[in-house]
């Protein structure tokens, strides 16, 4: 894909270059969107693997280091996005970390520095692009929840209220641009082939296979292709939706 060929949309993908995250942006490229990878800066060796990931795509994938976790931080990536493309169109939400641990054993800084890369992130990076989208009258934010803010999960008190309060920001700021042609919507990602899941035991890993009426992990390409059904320009008639995808895994709760 050349550079010619990428019309219309501007995207921006937080955790841009993690497993779920690079394969968003390479469905999103591949939708003829120009798409900024952003991520932190101080993974070196992960940015080269990524840049070589997405070299087929001929330019329509860059990447941009931002801390999600700062407001300044993303204030000063959203103007830099906008001085060199003219606008952010789309707006992924898909930066997040674990800390886990039963409660009884959670320290204060588990909570926090969950809290502010999967929550705040969320609040600083659509902070700082919906007055963008709005005055233009055009916008997609995906923000990326998960089954365990629906479930619960052991070990994930941090992890789940965050995910949690995603879909909830996402009801109500889509409520207050529904008008204004911005969408605001969550998908919530089940348990993906991923180095995260990969790094369970065997054991537990086909444990939770078998609880998944599918019989198989999730793919990345499952979750990118979620994100694009929101993400297009023709789905302006869907927000404040959260959008499901776990094999099934729900329904056994």
């Amino acid at each position: 894909m050349s550079q010619s060929a990428v019309t219309g949309r501007v995207a921006v993908v937080t955790g841009g270059i993690g497993g779920l995250g690079t394969e968003i942006c390479r469905h999103l490229a591949r939708q003829n969107r120009q798409v900024i990878a952003v991520d932190l800066a101080v993974r070196n060796e992960r940015i080269a693997a990524f840049r070589d990931d997405v070299a087929d795509l001929d330019g329509a994938v860059t990447f941009e280091a931002v801390d999600v976790s700062d407001f300044d931080s993303c204030q000063a990536l959203a103007s830099r996005i906008e001085q060199q493309h003219g606008r952010i169109d789309i707006l992924v939400n898909a930066a997040g970390i674990t800390r886990d641990a039963s409660l009884r054993k959670m320290t204060p800084q588990h909570w926090h520095e969950l809290m502010r890369v999967n929550l705040d992130g969320v609040f600083n990076m659509c902070r700082n692009v919906i007055e963008g989208m709005t005055s233009r009258g055009f916008g997609r934010i995906v923000n990326l929840s998960s089954v365990n803010g629906q479930t619960g999960q052991f070990g994930q008190t941090n992890y789940s209220a965050a995910k949690a309060g995603v879909h909830g920001f996402s009801m109500a700021l889509a409520r207050e641009t529904a008008r204004k042609g911005v969408t605001v919507n969550t998908v919530s990602p089940g348990y993906c082939d991923t180095p995260m899941v990969a790094a369970v035991s065997d054991e537990i890993r086909a444990g939770i296979i078998a609880e998944i009426p599918v019989g198989r992990l999730g793919s990345p390409a499952d979750i990118a292709r979620a994100v694009g059904f929101l993400g297009a320009d023709d789905a302006g008639y869907i927000t404040g939706i959260n959008l499901p995808v776990n094999g099934g895994y729900f329904m056994s709760f």
